[in-house]
């Protein structure tokens, strides 16, 4: 005989135990199945452990996607101060962090387990160690195989999310699923994640490494102000994440490693005030040594700044203000935070979640094409598109 669900989410992240708890407040019968040996791995390790469970600035804006409204819906019918309501209701201490950033005092553990306990009032079953390892529906019902037992629902919500970080177990097994049932995908790529350059900036780079600087970096129309981080293989920090999911191949990206500073000016001025300074002293001044270093070498604007010509000035100005760069890729699904891409919007309702094609197949959280920003955007994402659908399964 086969278990007998109203609704079975595949997937136990934070869309998943979002939409669980929805659906078995509305009196459903409701199973999440986990592949792992514990639920919610992403929120575990986010915010360096402090979990990063929303953003108090969060907008539509804050989202990519081929379809730049789909998302609006879902995010102004739960928007952060909906969860912080709940985070409050469970006495969870909490504190903002920069721009907007709420963090757990003490340890996304404090987040996990409000959703447990959320569940288990919901009355929703949550089976761990479980690969769903076939899916068919037949006269309106899904039919799940898991290790030679089947299980099978009227409402099936695929919450299992992207590749990225594959060593938590993500894979693409919700596109699987989506193309079994004729739906689109956007072309998955690795975002939020480092950028790695060639040789013939990598060996220069590597000098650098730990090097830190607030910087604002572009690409195309788009760019962030933010911390920059000189790594082993290229660029990271928050700032090149944000970046990295708008980059695309062969793309370069600008970055002013002195925000609101004109260094031409700046040197010019301490030229006539002090000719007999050293230039890399005068960069030391706004920017960290090392780097000071590396940009004069580049430029080959070394020595004292009264023996150096207004053109060479300019030249390493321009290097530190608008330095061009252009990356030869990213680390990739192995250190991505989140994926771009996913099951095309188009396939979905903004309002349910359910796909067009298929009565009672639900796509939520990362395996949408809808990626957010670094900084919480993505969880609320998580929280909202759960939301939305388990009223509705």
């Amino acid at each position: 005989m086969a278990n007998q669900y109203d609704v079975i989410i595949i997937g136990g992240g934070a869309a998943g135990l979002m939409c669980a708890i929805e659906a078995g407040k509305r009196g459903r019968s409701v199973l999440v199945i986990e592949k792992g040996k514990s639920i919610a791995g992403k929120i575990r390790i986010s915010g360096g452990g402090r979990c990063n469970f929303t953003n108090i600035h969060c907008t539509h804006n804050d989202f990519i996607s081929e379809n730049p409204h789909f998302h609006k819906s879902a995010l102004k019918r739960y928007g952060p101060y909906d969860f912080i309501d709940l985070v409050e209701k469970h006495g969870i201490a909490y504190h903002e962090k920069t721009l907007g950033q709420q963090f757990c005092d003490d340890g996304s553990g404090k987040i996990i387990g409000m959703l447990l306990d959320e569940c288990d009032a919901a009355g929703v079953e949550i089976k761990l160690n479980a690969e769903v390892l076939k899916v068919s529906c037949k006269e309106d019902q899904f039919e799940l195989m898991i290790e030679g037992t089947s299980y099978e629902c009227a409402s099936l919500v695929i919450a299992s999310g992207g590749p990225s970080i594959p060593k938590m177990g993500a894979t693409g097994f919700g596109y699987d699923v989506a193309r079994q049932f004729g739906l689109k995908i956007v072309d998955p790529v690795p975002a939020l994640v480092p950028l790695t350059f060639g040789e013939d900036y990598i060996f220069a780079l590597r000098e650098l490494r730990g090097v830190s600087q607030e910087v604002i970096v572009k690409c195309g129309k788009k760019s962030f102000r933010e911390a920059l981080l000189f790594t082993y293989k290229g660029l990271s920090g928050p700032a090149i994440l944000q970046i990295s999911s708008y980059w695309r191949s062969g793309q370069e990206i600008i970055i002013n490693l002195a925000p609101g500073t004109d260094v031409f000016d700046l040197l010019k001025s301490v030229k006539e005030e002090n000719p007999k300074q050293e230039v890399q002293t005068t960069l030391a001044s706004i920017l960290p040594k090392r780097l000071a270093q590396y940009l004069c070498e580049k430029s080959k604007a070394e020595g004292r700044l009264a023996d150096l010509s207004h053109k060479k000035l300019q030249t390493l100005a321009t290097l530190v203000n608008e330095w061009h760069l252009t990356p030869k890729g990213t680390e990739g699904f192995a250190t991505a935070e989140v994926t771009r891409g996913g099951v095309s919007t188009d396939e979905l309702s903004s309002k349910t979640f359910e796909a067009k094609k298929q009565d009672g197949l639900y796509f939520i959280g990362e395996v949408v094409d809808v990626t957010g920003h670094l900084g919480g955007f993505n969880f609320q994402w998580a929280w909202a598109s759960g939301h939305a659908a388990g009223q509705f399964v």
